[in-house]
């Protein structure tokens, strides 16, 4: 690895995401895979999934 190359590795590993950051990165991540799966699936249909999902737990947490 090059000087460069480690030292923006180094600078990302103290990046500290905000929940929304990291939701925006799973829906990312979800709906790229799936798509490539079923051409059908959209970002509103992993957006809903994932607020049903986060719903479902809250339920269960209480």
């Amino acid at each position: 690895m090059t000087a460069a190359l480690e030292a923006l590795v180094a600078k990302a590993q103290k990046v500290q995401m905000t929940e929304g950051q990291m939701r925006e990165q799973r829906l990312s991540f979800v709906y790229g895979n799936t798509h490539i799966e079923n051409d059908m699936i959209t970002r509103e249909m992993v957006a809903a999934a994932d607020e049903k999902i986060n719903r479902e737990e809250a339920a269960k947490a209480r």
